[in-house]
């Protein structure tokens, strides 16, 4: 939804933006896909150095170890899942963010279920949609979250974002009827169309220099801005300027992103978070997240009692503040603080990282090929006739639908959904998993699948 009204906004005037060049001569794109996250997408890590080792030899940074270790653990494996063979040469994609490029690799060579070993577990990789649909429909009763509420709890509390079970069903029957048409076309005129203006003010001056703009960057810092105004009211305005929330929350999204990949879970022992620097500048990011969205709270919480707020009927909007904050204690919900802080933040989080990348993607493919770009710029401009967007004209805007739905295949966000089994399980094709077993589903391999995309676009 955000993706198909932002990009109007940005399309219609493009034109002018790249008037006697190229698209490609003013943004520059990270070509390299985005890493594992928790919820979504965190962030770019640094790249990792390779340790180079001479033929025949071994390191213990080499996932060849691994794989014999995973292999003599299991010398009875009755699984039928075969266990891929990572090299040395997999190494920096595995830590440093490209996961899902050796897991695409692996998948053309095993098939499409195979187990990979990471550390002290192993995860069945699977890129199959039988399968996943089986372990997807299966949340709740032979399947958790696992893995993802481990690595980011630190930042989302009980946020319905890793909440499992019955609370997570609560939470997110509570959230979801704020998200509502009135709101949306609300959040259209008042924040998107805005913030995406601010945005293509920003571009002017690079444009009319011809110099280059880092648009994955630009695109993060939009989606922020509007996330920030729909959810709280709040603006981050980190398009034009740098505040300590804003370097708390990207802190805080690189940290989860770091846990997810990391070797030995150490930041699960108490005494090392108090003692190494990344554990305590997350922890120190974490509280002013939270002591902002607290405040946020309680003086929007002030303002409602004081006015003596209700919901009045099904799409009520407050036409002062028309943020999801706004409606949930209009709502007049009995929920503590802190369960409502959690919830924001895994809305945060998870919004606004998604939406820039669908964002991100879809402009750097658009670039690549000036005819569709044309196409997509033609069809702005029929239906906008000069005008800015409007919530109703997303069902008018077709082709562009397309492209945007043709950018999340290709690159999808998140690019892998993690799920472990909660008891011993049967995957179709008579594959078998034990209790504890760490389940990644490759959304990106689904996608590029052979099998099912026979023919079509891999760019």
């Amino acid at each position: 939804m955000a993706s198909s009204t932002l990009l109007p906004s940005l399309l219609s005037p493009l034109p002018t933006l790249t008037q006697r060049r190229t698209p490609n001569h003013h943004f520059f794109f990270r070509r390299k896909p985005l890493p594992l996250v928790t919820a979504s997408s965190l962030g770019n890590p640094p790249p990792r150095t390779k340790t180079k080792t001479g033929s025949g030899s071994g390191s213990w940074v080499s996932p060849d170890w691994l794989t014999a270790l995973a292999r003599s653990l299991s010398p009875r494996d009755d699984s039928g899942i075969p266990v891929a063979n990572a090299k040395l040469e997999d190494v920096s994609d595995l830590l440093g963010g490209a996961l899902f490029l050796p897991l695409f690799k692996w998948m053309l060579e095993y098939g499409p279920i195979y187990r990979l070993a990471a550390g002290p577990r192993n995860f069945v990789v699977v890129s199959d949609p039988a399968i996943a649909k089986h372990v997807l429909r299966s949340y709740g009763t032979k399947y958790a979250k696992g893995l993802v509420s481990e690595v980011s709890q630190f930042l989302f509390g009980s946020g319905f974002a890793i909440a499992e079970d019955s609370l997570w069903t609560a939470r997110r029957r509570a959230v979801v009827p704020s998200l509502h048409k009135k709101y949306l076309s609300v959040m259209v005129d008042k924040v998107f169309c805005k913030c995406a203006q601010r945005l293509v003010d920003k571009l002017r001056p690079y444009a009319a220099n011809g110099a280059a703009v880092n648009m994955e960057e630009k695109f993060s810092q939009l989606t922020l801005d509007v996330i920030g105004l729909s959810l709280f009211n709040y603006n981050f305005d980190s398009l034009t300027s740098d505040s300590p929330v804003i370097d708390a929350v990207y802190t805080a999204l690189k940290e989860a992103e770091a846990r997810s990949t990391d070797i030995l879970p150490y930041w699960k022992i108490y005494l090392l978070r108090k003692i190494i620097p990344r554990q305590i500048k997350a922890e120190k990011a974490v509280t002013i997240i939270r002591k902002t969205v607290e405040e946020l709270i309680t003086k929007c919480k002030e303002i409602v009692e004081a006015e003596d707020e209700q919901i009045d009927g099904e799409e009520y909007v407050n036409e002062s503040d028309p943020s999801v904050l706004r409606f949930l204690l209009a709502s007049r919900e009995e929920v503590g603080s802190v369960q409502l802080r959690d919830d924001l933040l895994s809305m945060l989080v998870a919004g606004h990282e998604t939406t820039g990348s669908v964002l991100t993607w879809t402009l750097y493919l658009l670039s690549k090929d000036s005819s569709t770009l044309i196409k997509a710029q033609q069809e702005v401009d029929e239906v906008l006739q000069g005008r800015l967007p409007r919530y109703e004209d997303v069902k008018e805007l077709k082709y562009l639908m397309r492209c945007i739905n043709e950018s999340m295949r290709l690159y999808p966000h998140p690019p892998v959904l993690i799920r472990r089994a909660q008891v011993a399980d049967i995957l179709p094709g008579d594959y078998k998993v034990n209790a504890g077993q760490d389940i990644m589903i490759s959304v990106y391999n689904i996608h590029r699948s052979p099998q099912f995309f026979q023919g079509v676009g891999q760019s």
